[in-house]
């Protein structure tokens, strides 16, 4: 159905719903069905146009041809989604608001949750529009006044996102990935309430299964606090969640489930400089040193992951390289038959935002990866921000490329073809680890296989990070903390030492009775919520609190401040209750779900993208406060009359954007990199998902100008990586 037809069918039965709300009398409920279908159809008519607009000019930004893909068309079919999911349950609810069983509140927080995702997808659309019309022709990003840019980013920050975490969440997606994404959701949510405690890290991740329970019945609850998680919270928070999937015990479980392999050897590479033959001239050799940035020198650990042992991968020389793990596997390796060494190899860069993470994590696909390729694997464990900012990542990684390609042989490989392959911060780093190899004049890789790369850190306006804003994983908010950690400019953190070390592996080791009490005490907390719950539930008056509480209600994504309409949350109601019900009726007090110790409100922390002047900060934060009339023409002006996105409960986000040289750097940006520095790129494989949601630069903004070098761009989605596909592309090219 194209966008025309879909538009006037969703209007057409907007209408008739409207109506017949309309005519059921006084009661709130019929109010807000007649209200929430006269704001889809306002909606809907009013996005259609600049959905249009964007179509019209979407082909000239794809890669090529076949290639029909960037983050205007990302933006238009996330948009028509919303609009599909409007347009069935209007049909639903025309076709059976005269039943008896027909779920009154249900369906009008549906309506709702949609109908501000789609007021929310509207203002993203004008503000694509502005990008269009200030742009360059042909240009995706904006490279114009950056106070310009600046603004937008200033003015996006503070648009309302809890109506796409709640019952919204994943709906540009199949519906098949909706449960994981809740899942995720939820457990996010709930690690947020216990985060900073007194508990093992093990412990916040049992407390936060027990009290789980109110976020997954209460959507509009879920969205709202997800909302206050990614505004508020500092990267700490982020490090440490991430970090989850490195507890021992979880880990344990993955590998359990994963493919058996021979080799799965930590090795601790020495920081001594070694020599490596120019490609121009092998008589001619340069010198690769360790990394020295911020620490100084020390080890690289890597992972070494083969499914066969091979010819070289049990030598002394490598044994000595060794970081013990485990017996079983050296017992392993003397009794097994050694099969000869591979011509290919892969060096792996793991993702986790330059934060979070390591090879760990990570080894049950490599696994995978190293059955079906035939080939060994060595995964990087680089050092991590915001202990070790830009350029120590890079400097370990290529330090540690290097001495693969010259100890290929130990590796279990000849080293006829090598891959570098890395996923979010890893693809980043695939990127700037092979244009440091062509600066020094060492071997190339022979391709590059990045999944969703994070190729440009500057704080310029694009159609993707306008997406960002829905995104279920990565929202802009934490990217922003994530690249302002690697940049150097993380705000310093004053929680204690036990805060910081939330997550860490080390804190499972913790004594047993430690664990026990986490337990205890979040079983306490689970019940003392649902008590609370029911308590606040059963009192007909309460005490206005001194503090601003989070509702349990839909109110908390949905309502608009100028709505005439009654906010309370109406559950099990039929059409009998239409004409019985009304707005008097509703309590002035919202319900409340949230135990007390998590209503204290947190402090916004700053988001800062690059690297900031301090003579600059107190006139970019003077600029901050500034009205709507004193900004003068902004990203606002992209707005029709009329029309007024919602905006964030939580408060709007500081977010002091500076211009400063060290993200522009090609080495943390490699998007910005000129055209000879491109040239140099091996074949390059990008793995991308079809909405460009997880802060992947859509591909055509990643395409040279020049035929070199090779690019071609694969669809993934989640629920069908095709990762090692493309890895093996890279791998059997000639």
């Amino acid at each position: 159905m194209d966008l025309h037809t879909m538009t006037q069918s969703l209007v057409t039965l907007a209408e008739d719903n409207m109506a017949f709300f309309s005519s059921q009398g006084p009661g709130e409920t019929a109010q807000r069905l007649s209200g929430v279908f006269a704001g889809v159809r306002e909606q809907a008519l009013g996005v259609e146009p600049a959905l249009g607009r964007l179509l019209g000019m979407a082909h000239l930004f794809d890669l090529d041809a076949e290639t029909p893909a960037n983050g205007y068309r990302s933006l238009v079919h996330t948009a028509r989604c919303c609009l599909a999911h409007l347009l069935h349950k209007s049909r639903y609810v025309a076709s059976n608001r005269r039943s008896i069983f027909f779920r009154t509140s249900h369906n009008l927080a549906e309506l709702e949750a949609y109908l501000a995702a789609l007021t929310q997808l509207r203002a993203l659309a004008y503000y694509a529009q502005r990008l269009l019309t200030t742009n360059r022709p042909g240009r995706l990003f904006f490279e114009g006044d950056e106070g310009l840019s600046a603004e937008f980013l200033r003015e996006y920050i503070t648009l309302h996102k809890g109506c796409f975490y709640g019952r919204c969440l994943g709906f540009q997606f199949t519906p098949a990935i909706r449960p994981f994404l809740q899942t995720i959701s939820i457990g996010l949510v709930s690690f947020g309430e216990h985060y900073k405690r007194n508990e093992t890290g093990l412990g916040v991740t049992a407390s936060s299964l027990f009290t789980s329970g109110r976020f997954a019945i209460d959507p509009e609850l879920r969205g709202a606090e997800f909302e206050r998680i990614i505004q508020n919270l500092d990267v700490h928070f982020w490090k440490a969640f991430w970090n989850v999937t490195e507890i021992e015990v979880l880990s344990s479980l993955a590998n359990m489930a994963s493919a058996t392999v021979r080799v799965s050897r930590l090795l601790s590479l020495p920081p001594e400089a070694f020599e490596m033959p120019l490609t121009t001239d092998p008589t001619l050799t340069v010198t690769i040193s360790p990394p020295l940035a911020h620490t100084g020198p020390g080890p690289v650990l890597v992972r070494l992951i083969s499914y066969d042992l091979r010819e070289g991968q049990d030598s002394e020389e490598l044994s000595s390289l060794t970081k013990s793990e485990s017996q079983w596997t050296r017992e392993l390796w003397q009794r097994t038959q050694q099969a000869p060494r591979s011509p290919s190899l892969v060096v792996h860069f793991h993702g986790g935002g330059f934060v979070a993470q390591t090879s760990k994590s990570h080894e049950p696909y490599l696994k995978s990866w190293a059955q079906e390729l035939g080939a060994p694997i060595l995964s990087i464990d680089y050092s991590l921000a915001p202990e070790a900012p830009f350029p120590r990542a890079l400097e370990e990684c290529f330090f540690a490329y290097c001495w693969a390609v010259k100890h290929c042989a130990l590796l279990g490989s000849t080293g006829e073809r090598i891959c570098v392959a890395g996923d979010s911060a890893g693809g980043n780093l695939c990127f700037t680890v092979s244009l440091r190899a062509a600066a020094y004049g060492v071997r190339m890789p022979d391709g590059i296989m990045a999944a969703y790369p994070a190729t440009m850190l500057q704080s310029t306006a694009s159609p993707s990070r306008l997406l960002s804003l829905m995104d279920p994983l990565l929202p802009l908010s934490v990217l922003s903390k994530c690249v302002s950690a690697y940049a150097g400019t993380e705000t310093e953190d004053h929680s204690d030492s036990d805060q910081k070390a939330l997550g860490m592996m080390g804190l499972v080791r913790r004594d047993t009775a430690l664990l026990l009490r986490d337990l205890r005490l979040g079983a306490s907390s689970w019940l003392n919520s649902f008590l609370e719950l029911s308590g606040r539930k059963s009192q007909k008056t309460s005490q206005p609190m001194a503090e601003p509480m989070r509702r349990s209600v839909s109110e908390a994504a949905l309502a608009q401040p100028e709505g005439p309409l009654g906010t309370d949350s109406l559950k099990n109601l039929t059409l009998k209750d239409l004409s019985l019900r009304s707005s008097s009726d509703t309590s002035d007090t919202p319900e409340m779900s949230l135990s007390a110790e998590t209503l204290v409100p947190s402090k916004p922390s700053n988001i800062n993208f690059l690297v900031e002047p301090e003579d600059a900060l107190e006139e970019v934060e003077a600029r901050s406060e500034l009205s709507a009339k004193d900004r003068g023409p902004g990203a606002r002006d992209a707005f029709p009359k009329g029309f007024h996105p919602r905006r964030s409960s939580q408060g709007a986000t500081q977010m002091p954007l500076y211009f400063s040289p060290i993200v522009k750097n090609p080495f943390m940006s490699p998007l910005l990199a000129p055209d000879s520095m491109l040239k140099t790129l091996p074949p390059v494989h990008i793995v991308s998902s079809p909405t460009n949601l997880l802060f992947l630069v859509p591909s055509s903004e990643m395409a040279p100008p020049s035929p070199k070098p090779e690019l071609s761009v694969l669809c993934w989605t989640p629920t069908c990586p095709i990762a090692h596909q493309s890895t093996y592309r890279v791998l059997s090219a000639s």
